[in-house]
């Protein structure tokens, strides 16, 4: 609890953007009653002449100073400015840089920014999230032929997450609903089996996927949805369907979205 109604500030001040001492602050910041107390971060950080002002400003303002400072002149400035104010500073990054320095005998490389240098595999993870989202359930059937893996299935079969989550790791998927009544894109049958995977699901925990969803988004129970005769039907049209392209099934009833996605990646490997 504060002991008065003063506003207090914790000023973040990096020389790259400052998000992991943000995300150390506000950590520490959820133990406490902290309403009175508000953050400014501060990125980029170059110069010394911008550490004494940020100090100055902290000493006007009554809070203190979290820093994660590589350059060695930054630093130092940080703690002669934290000394001469009579503001605390802490160092977020330096002791662990130091504990790395004296047990591995190693030196830092002082570059700015490393945790979130945008490097190529950033990029290309990016790009295919960007790829799962407009390839989700179906909507972009032109871009069937730029997918590393299309991901085919009756409804609940887990299709989405499994998009996103191989997305996470870079590949390109797309994934589309089949449907008895819906005649499938032509672009599905132009592409090898090897890069099509069919997901399928036991009926009976199908049923009880589609029930638990009508009851969610508040449809009436007994919906032709849900009833079992139509799952089997389903099942039986995606399977025949998966048999004539030739691609790979798995079996996706009560196997988590990271084992799916192991097995795939496998597949693809």
């Amino acid at each position: 609890m504060m002991k008065d109604e003063q506003q207090y500030q914790i000023t973040i001040c990096s020389d790259s953007v400052g998000e992991t001492a943000e995300a150390v602050v506000k950590a520490t910041m959820r133990q406490f009653d902290a309403q009175q107390v508000k953050t400014k971060r501060i990125g980029h950080i170059k110069h010394e002449d911008e550490i004494r002002a940020i100090m100055e400003e902290a000493a006007k303002r009554g809070g203190f100073v979290a820093y994660t400072l590589v350059q060695p002149e930054l630093r130092e400035m940080m703690r002669e400015e934290a000394i001469r104010l009579g503001v605390r500073a802490v160092d977020i990054m330096g002791p662990m840089m130091q504990a790395f320095i004296d047990t591995f005998n190693d030196s830092p490389k002082r570059k700015p920014g490393l945790l979130h240098e945008m490097d190529e595999d950033y990029f290309k993870r990016v790009e295919a999230i960007e790829f799962a989202v407009k390839c989700d359930d179906g909507r972009d059937t032109s871009s069937l032929l730029k997918a590393d893996i299309v991901l085919i299935g009756v409804s609940r079969t887990s299709k989405t997450p499994l998009s996103i989550f191989l997305a996470h790791k870079g590949m390109k998927v797309a994934n589309l609903p089949l449907v008895p009544e819906v005649k499938p894109p032509k672009e599905l049958f132009m592409l090898p089996g090897n890069r099509i995977v069919g997901l399928i699901m036991d009926a009976d925990k199908l049923l009880k996927i589609r029930t638990e969803r009508l009851r969610a988004v508040g449809l009436p129970f007994g919906a032709k949805y849900a009833a079992m005769e139509r799952i089997v039907e389903e099942l039986d049209y995606a399977q025949k369907l998966m048999k004539q392209v030739g691609c790979p099934i798995i079996n996706v009833t009560d196997k988590a979205i990271e084992e799916t996605a192991g097995i795939i990646m496998g597949y693809i490997q």
